[in-house]
Parts: structure tokens; sequence; C-alpha cells
């Protein structure tokens, strides 16, 4: 029912443990042969079920060559995983560069060095509403920023 020898001790073990837990419960020692094969039926469909719901392959049900082509397609998953980062990165460099200074380092400070309200509010020596002023027009024109790069026309 298993098909997989190593799956198939696994369920054996189950099966193990079941009958020594509930070994007591037998009242028929008569039956105990049936009884086994029940709890074995039973706990391979249990095990059916749950495998049912997962749609997994081991590398060792696979062939050389299908392993060869998972390896291929892992790899270029990353490396167009990493051309994506490396797009991304570039992107917000040139967006950065396209605002003030001033907004640059607010932005970076905030939203790259992940510092607090109260830790901004203490740099710039403003309060809470002054600062998240600042942030919402830096953001704003990094924004525009990016907005003018999606339609070149407009700029």
């Amino acid at each position: 029912m298993i098909r997989r020898p190593e799956d198939a001790e696994d369920v054996a073990q189950r099966v193990f443990l079941r009958l020594y837990y509930s070994l007591d419960q037998l009242q028929n020692p008569e039956v105990f042969e049936s009884w086994l094969y029940r709890l074995t039926v039973n706990a391979c469909y249990d095990y059916l079920r749950k495998q049912r719901g997962r749609n997994e392959t081991r590398m060792s049900d696979l062939s050389r060559r299908q392993v060869v082509i998972a390896d291929m397609v892992a790899a270029n998953k990353v490396s167009s995983e990493e051309e994506r980062h490396k797009h991304v990165k570039e992107l917000v460099h040139s967006l950065l560069r396209a605002v003030s200074e001033q907004d640059r380092i607010l932005l970076m400070l905030k939203e790259m060095e992940g510092l607090s309200y109260k830790k901004l509010e203490e740099i710039y020596s403003v309060n809470a509403n002054a600062l998240r002023q600042r942030l919402f027009h830096a953001r704003r024109r990094m924004l525009n920023a990016f907005e003018a790069t999606l339609d070149p026309k407009s700029s």
C-alpha cells in the first residue's frame, strides 16, 4: 500500500506504537490477528491521506537526469533572484541620487537604518509632527522621481 520501503517502516513503527499502547483494550486474544491487520490498514490509510495533501518528491525518487535538471532550475531561480535584487538596489540608489541630500539622509536613516521616530526627533531636534511632515515630503519627492523613471516624457 505504501510503495516506499522507508515510509512503510515509519508506518510499521506507528502501528507498533498503537499496538503497544492499546494492547490492554484487546478483550479476546483470538481476534489479535484481525485486530493487528485493521490497525495496520488504518495506519496506511492515515499515511496515504496525509501524503495526498502534500505534493512532494524526494531526491531519492528522482533519476540522475531529473536531479541534474532540478539543480539547473534551482540555480536559475537563484541567479534570477540575485539579478532582480541587484536591479532593485540600483533603482533605489538612482532614486536616492535624484532627491536632495537632506531627503536622502532622512530616508536612509529611517528606511534603511531603521531608526525610530524618537531617535530621529533627537537627531533633527524637531517634534514628531514636523518629522513626519519631512518624511512625508521626502517620500513624495522620491515617489515623483520613481514615476519620472517610468514615464521619461513627463520630465
